[in-house]
């Protein structure tokens, strides 16, 4: 394994991007050159991320869409004041506890409309444009409409993501009529259209949040709900609203890593860098010791976050418990090197969720690191039909259950696993990044950063590397190909069970600010259709 900054250009792999106006990274070049297309019409980072991400929820739909969730943070001019905000939506009004176990409900079904909390994205965007952006929302919407009005070409991931998610698909009228070409999943190459979705993005560029929240699209998505015995209402429609929230953050090796707070697991990733910092990091960070080490770290802040994450307006967070140096000492001394610990809280259906991550900074510096999801690949599987919604499934990570600080409720939001990331040090901002991939990017998170400041390893080099996840409350170790052959037998041998993934696991994008030079560098990770492009 490679561990200096000079890349061997006899391997297969990506170089950093590299520019100095402007930098995206995206996982679809369609993404990333809109991105770079509205900062050099004079956008700031913010105008291009969320025209980024509406490329997105048209051209790579099974990740994102106007019907999921969006977190954010930026900051501005370089500076190291990190605004956050939660664009999480809430559940109905309707939507008590007891009216789920009066129906013997144990957990809530992905395709179930009680999955679908009201979608926070379209507030997100049009709240951070009007008040850091610099273009209309018209003009940011429209290449997405473009491309939902007069079609898209089929990139390989989203033709594979497809392919998985056929049977799924298949269900719904409208996800079938649209994503499915004589129901089968459409070749790499072929042409797909949304028109639906075009005149709810047009609708949306024109009158703002209330073409979506209220109105014809709102009614749209309603009565479909309710068609399947929803709870949800108008007014809960009329009523979403996101926050600007306080954010987290944790020193690691000197640089300051902030996140989301709760409803976001944001916090575990700090919780498994702090775990992480009381270790010597050393030697090959695909070592068995050292990813035991990770693996472990990891199972111990999730049976945190499985315990006590949840709405914090409807539920005590203990955050600084969580970020206390006293609990981060305690997880740490349970890791023992030569077996794997006890397993610990279980969760049920832990998968590797669909989102996109963005990271874009522009000319003057602003910084903005992105990221939506409308959770596993095709939500819900759940279309309107007339506004060419497709729903998240983020409320299956309710639980059914008296008690629990994560139990469904009413105008509750979730437990989150879509985490945007940003870095300062010495009073600048010097990161934006992300990691996709539902419930592990709080593990990917620390990995990925553990790489660079552990190890001195470029963020491509970083993002590169094969990974491994230890699914929360199992002795079970999903890892990529290149481990499950080095080091998999070593750890079967410590109590861990190896086993394959469904697929690559997460995607990853960053950026770069290097102030010493005036430069920006980008990376994208390979196991999505993107790049990163810098002018």
């Amino acid at each position: 394994m490679q561990l200096n900054n000079v890349r061997n250009f006899e391997r297969p792999g990506r170089s950093l991007a590299v520019g100095k106006n402007g930098m995206a990274a995206t996982s679809h070049p369609m993404a990333t050159l809109t991105a770079i297309d509205i900062l050099k019409s004079g956008g700031r980072a913010i105008d291009a991320a969320v025209a980024a991400c509406a490329v997105q929820c048209v051209v790579e739909a099974g990740s994102t869409g106007i019907g999921g969730d969006c977190f954010v943070l930026l900051t501005s001019n370089g500076g190291d004041d990190v605004i956050a905000y939660n664009g999480s939506g809430r559940t109905p009004e309707a939507a008590e506890l007891q009216w789920y176990l009066d129906r013997g409900m144990t957990t809530i079904e992905r395709s179930s409309p009680h999955a679908v909390t009201i979608p926070g994205a379209v507030d997100a965007w049009t709240r951070l444009v009007a008040d850091h952006g610099r273009m209309s929302m018209s003009e940011i919407l429209a290449p997405a409409i473009a491309l939902a009005r007069d079609g898209y070409g089929i990139t390989p991931r989203v033709a594979a993501d497809i392919g998985q998610q056929r049977d799924l698909l298949t269900k719904d009228p409208s996800t079938r009529r649209i994503f499915l070409d004589r129901d089968q999943p459409p070749a790499i190459g072929s042409l797909q259209k949304q028109p639906e979705l075009a005149d709810t993005l047009a609708a949306i560029g024109k009158f703002g949040r209330d073409a979506f929240y209220r109105g014809a699209v709102a009614q749209d998505m309603v009565a479909r709900l309710r068609s399947l015995e929803g709870l949800h209402t108008l007014e809960d429609f009329a009523s979403a609203a996101g926050e600007y929230v306080k954010p987290i953050s944790a020193s690691y090796r000197g640089w300051t890593v902030y996140e989301c707070p709760p409803n976001g697991q944001g916090i575990v990733a700090l919780m498994i860098l702090k775990i992480l910092e009381r270790f010597k990091r050393a030697g090959d960070p695909l070592s068995a010791d050292n990813l035991h080490v990770e693996i472990e770290a990891t199972r111990l802040a999730y049976a945190a976050r499985n315990r006590w994450l949840a709405d914090p307006s409807c539920s005590n967070v203990p955050t600084d418990f969580l970020l206390s140096e006293g609990l981060a000492d305690s997880l740490a001394v349970q890791i023992d090197l030569t077996r794997a610990s006890d397993a610990y809280a279980h969760v049920d259906g832990i998968e590797h969720a669909d989102t996109v991550y963005i990271s874009v900074v522009d000319k003057d510096r602003n910084a903005v690191s992105f990221i939506n999801s409308i959770f596993n690949a095709y939500g819900s599987g759940l279309m309107a039909p007339k506004s060419g919604v497709l729903f998240h499934n983020r409320g299956q990570s309710f639980v059914v259950k008296p008690g629990h600080p994560n139990a469904i409720g009413p105008r509750k939001r979730p437990m989150h696993t879509i985490i945007p990331g940003l870095v300062t040090r010495d009073g600048k901002t010097v990161l934006s990044f992300g990691v996709m991939g539902g419930h592990y990017q709080a593990m990917g998170h620390a990995h990925f950063l553990s790489k660079l400041f552990d190890y001195g390893m470029d963020m491509q080099a970083a993002i590169d590397l094969p990974r491994l996840f230890p699914l929360p409350g199992t002795a079970t170790v999903e890892a990529e190909e290149v481990l499950r052959t080095s080091i998999g037998p070593d750890l079967d041998a410590r109590g861990f069970k190896v086993a394959q993934p469904a697929s690559a696991i997460g995607g990853a994008q960053a950026v770069w600010i290097n102030a010493e030079h005036g430069t920006l560098l980008g990376a994208s990770d390979h196991r999505k259709d993107g790049c990163a492009l810098g002018y």
